[in-house]
């Protein structure tokens, strides 16, 4: 059974309390992401998740800012498939983690919308994303794990004896996280991933879902390596009442336009489809503490986990018996959600899951004292 981690969110394209509403609007800024970094210090999450869109500051000067300004925390950044030349990003990966002291993990996405990929110059179909993560993951840990030049030679990369100095701190390589609710993000998943995260959907069905991943997994021997987690946003006030009016709150003054925009955005992406049928099928409310507001016009995480402290713990408490045991949370504003998860949400999860936080773990957090090494491969 893996240790329990919780990841929070670094709001990178500003902050709110309600949507479309200007005088409610955090704007991006220094001094607000410090505020956020010390409320996710505080509050002992594991992993920090930095966006990446095109309204969001640079992930990886973003993750480095958090990391120097933290000491626990370790900053989620995106390997995104034909962005950057493996053999840089591999030493970039590896030169954050010695200087962060083993402090990041790599998120890999292929990209939910055609339309923000094709923004940035990114021609490649999302069936050839995936097929170049593919390559491209192989070579991170292949750089990482040998001393070796490596030969490899791809359908999109042909490298002819890289080397990746330094390695990275953690050992073999930090922890890989992709989230996807498409055949090939689930075959990705299978063979590579740490962690396989989950957009809000009912627990059975994640169960069902972890269960097809797992299995997919066994063909790499890696059924047991795998872990699971959701992503999920969270609305938590002492009282049930106060809960349901913060998001009502959120999304009372979104506009028919952003719906429309939100459709056009999401149109090629699978998890989001299944959001949307879900919503579709279940209304507001797709089961008794899981919201589905924000779905109607945020791309990605829009499933809320909204109630008492009581009702919060207890509705991620499902997702945990269901086998999920990494939470990758938002929640606004962000400083102050981060803060209210820590001091009333954390402690009954504690109480329900006792020794299962990486906390009470703290070997997991030191690198292997000799590092793992092999000769590179050759493809």
């Amino acid at each position: 059974m893996k240790p329990l981690e919780f990841g929070w969110f670094l709001p990178t394209s500003g902050d709110t309390q309600a949507y479309g509403v200007e005088e409610e609007t955090v704007p991006t800024s220094p001094e607000h992401l410090l505020k956020v970094v010390a409320a996710v210090e505080a509050a002992r999450f594991d992993y920090m998740l930095i966006p990446v869109a095109r309204y969001c500051w640079e992930a990886y000067i973003s993750g480095a800012f958090a990391a120097a300004n933290s000491s626990r925390v370790a900053p989620l950044i995106a390997a995104r498939p034909g962005y950057m030349n493996p053999v840089l990003l591999a030493k970039m990966i590896a030169t954050f983690d010695q200087f962060s002291g083993g402090r990041i993990c790599v998120n890999l996405i292929a990209g939910q919308a055609d339309q923000e990929i094709r923004s940035e110059g990114i021609s490649l179909a999302k069936e050839d994303r995936y097929a170049i993560m593919e390559e491209e993951v192989s070579i991170l840990k292949a750089l990482w794990t040998s001393d070796e030049p490596l030969h490899f030679k791809g359908r999109f990369h042909d490298l002819q004896g890289a080397l990746c100095i330094p390695k990275p701190l953690q050992k073999p390589y930090p922890k890989f996280y992709l989230g996807g609710g498409s055949e090939e993000a689930w075959n990705l998943s299978a063979k590579h991933s740490d962690v396989h995260l989950f957009w809000g959907d009912l627990p059975e069905r994640i169960e069902a879902n972890i269960a097809d991943i797992r299995q997919r997994a066994a063909a790499y021997g890696r059924e047991d390596a795998i872990g699971f987690g959701m992503r999920l946003q969270i609305i938590c006030r002492e009282t049930e009442d106060e809960a349901l009016a913060a998001a009502d709150k959120l999304i009372h003054a979104i506009s028919e336009d952003a719906r429309e925009e939100l459709k056009r955005y999401t149109a090629t992406s699978k998890a989001n489809h299944r959001v949307q049928e879900l919503v579709s099928e279940k209304g507001l409310w797709i089961a008794p503490h899981l919201w589905s507001g924000l779905t109607r016009f945020r791309p990605g995480a829009g499933i809320g986990v909204v109630g008492n402290p009581e009702q919060v713990a207890g509705t991620l408490q499902q997702f945990i018996d269901a086998g999920c045991h990494s939470f990758c949370l938002s929640g606004y504003l962000h400083n102050e959600e981060a803060e209210r998860f820590g001091k009333w949400v954390r402690p009954l999860l504690e109480a329900q899951n006792p020794g299962r936080f990486i906390a009470h773990h703290p070997d997991l957090r030191e690198p292997a004292k000799q590092p793992v090494r092999k000769k590179a491969h050759i493809y």
